[in-house]
């Protein structure tokens, strides 16, 4: 679990979301909303932030640190799936859908991250400026899409290898 009871850091600016690839395309006022309304969330080394198959209603951006997607396989072990840093983000599929959280989320070094409820979502840019609610949806979307391309592109290899194995075999 994150820990929001550290001492508080310097505040995130609009300068370091212009940053960041979630915040693409939004204009000064509401990069300036969202650094002063989003909290910040420090992560220990070894913090779960998010864990697979829990309840979901908010995202994470990482300023800094550097933590391990783990995604359980069918034995129960975790397996490393994806490595994040500063710049990325994860748990977006809850702004998306209403869905349990699909994989866990550890932090490999102390971590700095900014929580993005689908509240915030709603109440800072649905409400308040639909072009940027629509920006932060598409840049969303831009990010499954890269990331859904790799999946399959590691699924196609996993199974070209089998096919190959197998007819080498037979």
């Amino acid at each position: 679990m994150p820990d929001s009871s550290s001492p508080p850091r310097p505040p995130v600016t609009p300068a370091t979301l212009r940053e960041i690839g979630l915040f693409g395309g939004l204009d000064e006022a509401t990069l300036e909303i969202l650094a002063a309304q989003l909290p910040m969330v420090e992560a220990t080394v070894g913090a779960r932030v998010v864990e697979e198959g829990a309840p979901a209603r908010e995202m994470f951006v990482v300023v800094a640190g550097e933590l391990e997607v783990l995604k359980r396989s069918r034995g129960g072990t975790e397996v490393r799936v994806a490595m994040l840093g500063g710049g990325d983000w994860f748990g977006e599929m809850a702004i998306v859908d209403v869905q349990p959280r699909s994989a866990t989320v550890r932090a490999l070094a102390p971590s700095l991250l900014l929580r993005m409820s689908a509240e915030h979502v709603d109440k800072l840019l649905y409400r308040r400026d639909l072009k940027a609610y629509s920006l932060l949806v598409m840049n969303i979307a831009r990010e499954l899409s890269r990331r859904l391309r790799v999946a399959d592109g590691i699924l196609s290899q996993f199974v070209g290898s089998v096919t190959e194995q197998y007819k080498a075999g037979t």
